[in-house]
């Protein structure tokens, strides 16, 4: 298929799924339910660090988080002290537990104790880069911090290693981009969106791979920048919008239409 046709095709899905309804059954609808900027960046990043799985379940353990939060993860975050650990409930989900919870909720206390926005950890690094490795690998640095070998590492993606970083580009997606259909958030404004980088997973992939926009078979870092090279010739200015496309595509299983 030949790019206009496909720019065509994608632009249409980008439209159906770039809605509210989307949110409804989405993790990133856990995440509207807060009005306040740090809510929106802390409990954001927990719930997209939680995104894999069934998103059901997901969405479950989001809930069950919020509770635990008392529905003020900036309150709860700057007030946590390492005595409240019975507070998390032995909170759990899939490989994610009640340690990893609170090692993100200390790190991020230590983070906004020197920083308003994690927009001013993410940002710095976005300058002089095409795609969001530096910067994730500059979070990633920053966020472990003295505890380089701590088992929650395994759940901040580490693309220098050659993770796809998924569940990063899809908080920079919702943090960063911003249209009229409100499903992003665009509360950083330091960042472009042509910069953005695709969050890839296996859904994405099998998706890109059929209309012939990635030919990596890994969903590896290298496939990352593959995509993203594909989807700036079809959108130069916003080209992670097609993430919604991708996604729809892969869910419904709808590709095999477009070939």
């Amino acid at each position: 298929m030949k790019s206009p046709e496909i720019k065509i095709k994608l632009d249409y899905f980008v439209q159906k799924y770039n809605t509210n309804n989307f949110i409804k059954n989405d993790p990133i609808g856990l995440v509207h339910s807060f009005k306040h900027q740090k809510d929106i960046e802390i409990f954001g990043l927990l719930i997209a660090t939680l995104s894999w799985g069934n998103r059901k379940s997901i969405i479950n353990s989001g809930n069950k988080l919020i509770k635990i939060m008392n529905s003020e993860p900036y309150y709860f975050v700057k007030n946590f002290s390492e005595s409240d650990i019975d507070l998390l409930q032995d909170f759990k989900h899939r490989t994610f537990n009640v340690f990893d919870l609170q090692f993100f909720i200390l790190q991020l206390q230590k983070i906004f104790k020197k920083h308003t926005s994690l927009e001013e950890i993410f940002s710095p690094n976005f300058k002089n880069s095409n795609n969001s490795l530096e910067s994730i690998s500059n979070f990633r640095k920053i966020f472990l911090g003295n505890h380089p070998l701590v088992r929650s590492k395994k759940h901040v993606a580490n693309p220098a290693k050659g993770s796809a970083a998924k569940r990063i580009n899809m908080y920079l997606r919702w943090m960063v981009r911003r249209d009229e259909n409100g499903v992003d958030f665009g509360i950083w404004e330091n960042i472009s969106t042509s910069k953005l980088s695709c969050p890839l997973d296996v859904h994405s992939g099998n998706s890109a791979r059929k209309l012939k926009l990635l030919s990596r078979t890994q969903n590896d870092w290298k496939a990352v920048e593959e995509l993203d090279n594909s989807l700036r010739m079809l959108d130069s200015k916003d080209p992670v919008k097609y993430d919604f496309a991708l996604f729809g595509l892969g869910i419904e299983n709808k590709v095999v239409n477009l070939i």
